[in-house]
Formats: structure tokens, C-alpha cells, sequence
């Protein structure tokens, strides 16, 4: 029996929240130690609360950087946490996501990356592909969310405008080993559309992110228009070897209810 009625949904969503905290949630996900270094690396309104969660659990030396949204930095020792934009993306978010690909070149097969991706990531990874300027992404990205595309439409886009998105990430990291743990907030959960999932094979194609600016009726900016219609450097697809399995491995830690 219920002594409390009326406080039982409000103890259930407490006890809920509780346990989708990342510092519940991480430490049973972390693998052991590599023979080489760690570089954390993330993107997302968690990404930070989740680097906070493996400092605490990591027994070893580690590095890196993680992005997140305006207001949503906690305290980390180890691995530096820089507050961009979220949903248009800016410059701290395009200067972090360089400072990101960055950290994980140069690195060889005893070494891990371990990425920590959220919700929101997708306007925080906000590095352009070459050709683009940051400007054009914002207007692109403006765009996108007044006309009511829906995320997974969204994020096909984004992939095709980044230099960082659409498994680049996971491949810049080759031959490194990489460890996504992911925390969803998009229907069907599916690891490719978190964040535009930048450690995540892509399936999708320029063609389709032709289509989706065609069906919003997005003409602008030209040079993104352009740049797509050309498909010249295509996103790294299932198969792709920089991307194989046993080198690149993807854990949900939460899924959206």
C-alpha cells in the first residue's frame, strides 16, 4: 500500500533521473586500461557530466576534451570541458571540434579514444567540411530547424557538411582503438543519427542530403548547395576498414524512454 499517493509519481521520476545519471551509468561500461594512452573526447548536453564520470573511474593517465552546451560544464581535472552553442552552432563549438580531430591523429593501434556522445552533439561538432565556412553551416543549420525536417533529415545534412561527423571522427582515429559510449535522445536510438554520429559508419549518401534541402526547399547558402550537389568526399560507410568492428565498437548506455 501507498502511504503517499500523490508523492509516488514524483518519487518515481526522481528515482528515475537518478539512475540515468552518467555517474551511474559509466562505470560499468569502461574498458580495462589500453597499453597505450587515453584521449577522451565528446560532444553533447551530457558529454560533460559523462567526463566527469570516467575521471573518477579511470585508474590511469588520460587526456582530452569534451564540447557541451552553455551551462551544462561541470568540474573535470583531466579532460577539458569548453561550452559551445546548442541548437545553432558558434565559434567555440567549431574551434573545440578542430582542437578534437587534432587530439586523436597521430595516435597507433595500442592507444584508445574513448568518445562520449549525447544529445545535442550534432550542433556542437561544428567544423565544417573543407571549402565551408562556419557561417554558412549556421545559416544551413538555421534553416533546418524552422522548416521542420525531422532530426534523422537533420543530422543527414550535417554529416555532409563535416569534417568531423558521419564516422570522420572514428576514421581521423584510425588505427587507434574506439570506444563510443552513447546516451540517446532521438527515436529508435540508433548510434548513426546521436550527434551525427561522428564515430558511426554512415549509411546515408550526398544524394539524400541533396533531397532533404530540395524538399524543404533550402537554397542557401550557394556554396553549401554546391558542395553537396558535388558528393566529392563521401562519409565513411559500413565496411570501410578504419571503421571495422573490432577496432571501433559503439555502447548505448541509455536509451530515450
Amino acid at each position: 500500500m501507498v502511504d503517499d499517493p500523490r508523492g509516488l509519481p514524483r518519487a518515481m521520476f526522481d528515482a528515475a533521473v537518478g539512475a540515468a545519471l552518467p555517474q551511474h551509468r559509466i562505470p560499468a561500461f569502461l574498458p580495462p586500461p589500453p597499453k597505450g594512452r587515453t584521449v577522451v573526447v565528446g560532444a553533447g548536453k551530457a558529454s560533460a557530466a559523462m567526463a566527469q564520470a570516467v575521471e573518477a573511474h579511470w585508474p590511469d593517465p588520460l587526456s582530452g576534451l569534451v564540447v557541451t552546451r552553455y551551462g551544462h560544464a561541470v568540474p573535470c581535472t583531466r579532460i577539458e570541458v569548453v561550452e559551445a552553442s546548442h541548437p545553432v552552432p558558434d565559434a567555440s563549438g567549431y574551434q573545440a571540434t578542430q582542437r578534437m580531430l587534432d587530439l586523436v591523429q597521430g595516435l597507433g593501434p595500442d592507444d584508445l579514444v574513448l568518445a562520449l556522445i549525447s544529445g545535442g552533439g550534432s550542433a556542437l561538432l561544428s567544423l565544417p567540411a573543407p571549402g565551408l565556412t562556419l557561417a554558412g553551416k549556421q545559416v544551413v543549420n538555421t534553416a533546418l530547424l524552422r522548416s521542420g525536417a525531422a532530426i534523422g533529415e537533420m543530422n543527414i545534412v550535417r554529416k555532409h557538411l563535416s569534417a568531423i561527423k558521419g564516422g570522420r571522427l572514428a576514421a581521423a582515429a584510425h588505427p587507434a582503438q574506439v570506444l563510443t559510449l552513447v546516451i540517446s535522445d532521438v527515436p529508435g536510438d540508433d548510434p548513426s543519427v546521436i550527434a551525427s554520429g561522428p564515430t558511426v559508419p554512415d549509411s546515408s549518401t550526398f544524394a539524400e542530403a541533396c533531397a532533404v534541402l530540395d524538399k524543404y526547399r533550402i537554397t542557401e547558402p550557394l556554396a553549401a548547395v554546391e558542395y553537396l550537389r558535388r558528393a566529392a568526399d563521401e562519409t565513411p560507410k559500413p565496411g570501410d576498414p578504419r571503421l571495422a568492428h573490432d577496432a571501433v565498437e559503439t555502447t548505448a548506455l541509455l536509451c530515450r524512454p
